[in-house]
């Protein structure tokens, strides 16, 4: 986070820039979507109308939380029953760590 200071009134003020940290937001989604296309998601998603129009994520990002997309991803047997019908991510666990934590930024970004 850059600090800028301003002169107010002939008061100094610090100002904190969230420029930077958006900016690297931004990339983190942009490297999610990338994983979510290489890992082939939209055979079983869909987003923003493209893809498999029986499992959409439009609005993951409004009703769960990040450790829950994560687990999602990484455990959906923990989060269905036992017989639920998503399987275990194909790729994990050798998907590695810093992709994981894109696509998961990339899904919390979807707020339909």
């Amino acid at each position: 986070m850059t600090r800028l200071t301003r002169l107010i009134g002939g008061t100094s003020l610090v100002v904190a820039s969230a420029a930077p940290a958006l900016a690297q937001d931004a990339a983190q989604v942009d490297r999610g979507r990338a994983v979510y296309e290489a890992q082939r998601c939209s055979l079983c998603h869909a987003v923003g109308g493209r893809g498999n129009a029986k499992g959409p994520l439009d609005a993951v990002g409004t009703t769960l939380s990040i450790d829950d997309v994560r687990k999602w991803i990484v455990s959906p047997k923990e989060m269905t029953s036992p017989t639920g019908r998503k399987p275990e991510m194909r790729g994990y666990p050798s998907l590695p760590a810093a992709d994981l934590e894109a696509l998961v930024a990339y899904l919390r970004s979807l707020k339909g």
